[in-house]
């Protein structure tokens, strides 16, 4: 017997929750205070710093709304994502595996195909060195039939099978790569900086920024 499907009731209109009303009420009142607002003495930076603190708090309670109203969402949608996910693993190793097999054939046709081309290669280049020394063949140059190279695309009425090229690269010697390709590594030049090390080619400065705590 098939279970019945669950059902949630979630609430989804927070611009009609008291609660969020309220608090962006209040953040427009903290925007009106922060335009008119005027700092030149440090009492004002005192009164300033109220307000920051209120703002960072505001922030923290509408996120906590936002969560209450997306968490459940959330929740439920994690767990229709996981069993779909489940569900999707037989034909994601299908495809995996039947890509790898055509990928593996064509490879090892190619390998034949070019050690065909390499057999007559080497035939013929005897068969010229034989003229040279003595003016004439002894023996007819046998060639070995070359297969065509394998078609890009296939072609049956359920689809199409294309096929592309692409490069890859690795970095085996970093001491001869040429500097327009060498990316600075942020990371560890941001390290130094703060730590006082110049570097040359590199301007550090410090810019002052504010940390409130509500």
């Amino acid at each position: 017997m098939t279970e019945p499907q669950q059902t949630a009731i979630i609430h989804i209109q927070p611009d009609v929750d008291p609660r969020v009303i309220q608090l962006y009420q209040e953040s427009v009142r903290l925007l009106e205070y922060a335009e008119s607002r005027i700092i030149q003495s440090p009492e004002d930076i005192k009164t300033a710093t109220d307000d920051l603190a209120l703002i960072s708090n505001l922030k923290k309670a509408i996120e906590e709304r936002r969560k209450e109203y997306i968490g459940p969402i959330n929740s439920y949608i994690q767990g229709i994502n996981d069993v779909f996910k489940k569900f999707g693993v037989p034909l994601a190793e299908a495809d995996t595996i039947t890509r790898g097999k055509i990928l593996a054939y064509r490879s090892e046709q190619e390998r034949i195909r070019q050690e065909e081309e390499r057999i007559n290669r080497l035939r013929v280049e005897a068969a010229q060195a034989e003229m040279r020394l003595k003016g004439e063949l002894t023996e007819p140059v046998n060639l070995v039939p070359v297969a065509q190279e394998a078609p890009s695309v296939y072609r049956t009425e359920a689809g199409t099978l294309g096929t592309a090229k692409t490069w890859h690269f690795e970095v085996v010697d970093f001491a001869v790569l040429p500097d327009q390709y060498k990316i600075p590594n942020d990371v560890k030049i941001r390290k130094a900086v703060i730590a006082g090390v110049s570097i040359p080619g590199v301007r550090a400065w410090q810019e002052e920024s504010l940390r409130v705590k509500g």
